[in-house]
């Protein structure tokens, strides 16, 4: 393989964003088929700017450690990378420049269309503003 088809191996390094443990198992549990090199699970932790944080602090390090954990119990040689965005969605994509990943992976997280209007519906703003490529990862018939 010469370095330009490595330059565009899109499971070269993988940014995995994971909402929670149990998403992070899900989400990791869907990738793991494809086979990525190299995998970097991202927790985004949402801040305010200006109005209160959803969660404490303190609370969403300790539910992105647990994310962490479960992806590593897929991929053990997982990095993690932690943001702290009001804007998901740009906090995927800056995360996904400072790695240097190949592409982005997740997998849909559902909720109705009132759900996905409110809020912003990140997976629209994944597949259409991202400057790399996106895998939606297909959900299991449980996940519906």
């Amino acid at each position: 393989m010469n370095s330009d088809s490595d330059d565009r191996d899109l499971l070269a390094h993988v940014l995995l964003p994971v909402a929670n443990e149990e998403d992070a198992q899900a989400t990791a549990t869907a990738l793991e088929p494809y086979q990525p090199k190299h995998v970097t699970a991202l927790h985004v932790v949402e801040k305010g700017e200006g109005v209160p944080d959803k969660t404490p602090v303190e609370q969403s390090e300790e539910m992105a450690a647990e994310s962490y954990a479960a992806v590593r119990s897929v991929f053990p040689d997982a990095d993690e990378h932690t943001a702290y965005a009001r804007d998901v969605a740009d906090a995927i994509f800056d995360a996904a420049d400072e790695v240097g990943a190949s592409a982005i992976a997740y997998r849909s997280r559902g909720g109705n269309r009132i759900m996905k209007f409110l809020s912003g519906d990140i997976s629209l703003q994944l597949v259409t503003d991202a400057n790399r490529p996106v895998i939606a990862l297909p959900r299991t018939d449980s996940d519906k």
